[in-house]
């Protein structure tokens, strides 16, 4: 019974942990960029887009399809920043835990 108490202890330390560093990858702001920084993205720790700047030079009739690509591929650099940065987070609160390949916190 002293062991299953221990690990009782153990689960809801394990969970405190796990709510703060959710909390902390929700409150993470991550930047990606295309076109050598003509476009920029800001993407919450979730993945939602919540910044967009653009720079006045590709404002030109004839770039929309090279400008609607690059806003494409600054919002793919911004999430796999995070996620890269949420999987570094979780790594260190699932140290030691047998957890299946590609398994991914918090999403």
């Amino acid at each position: 019974m002293k062991d299953l108490m221990g690990m009782m202890g153990k689960v809801k330390e394990m969970q405190a942990k796990m709510e703060k560093v959710q909390a902390e990858i929700a409150a993470m702001s991550i930047e990606g960029k295309a076109g050598g920084g003509l476009v920029t993205v800001v993407l919450d720790g979730k993945g939602h887009l919540t910044a967009l700047k653009i720079d006045p030079s590709l404002f030109k009739e004839d770039d929309v399809e090279i400008l609607e690509d690059l806003i494409v591929a600054a919002h793919k650099d911004a999430k796999d920043k995070g996620e890269a940065q949420a999987q570094e987070k979780m790594a260190t609160l699932t140290a030691g835990m047998p957890l299946p390949p590609g398994m991914k916190f918090p999403f």
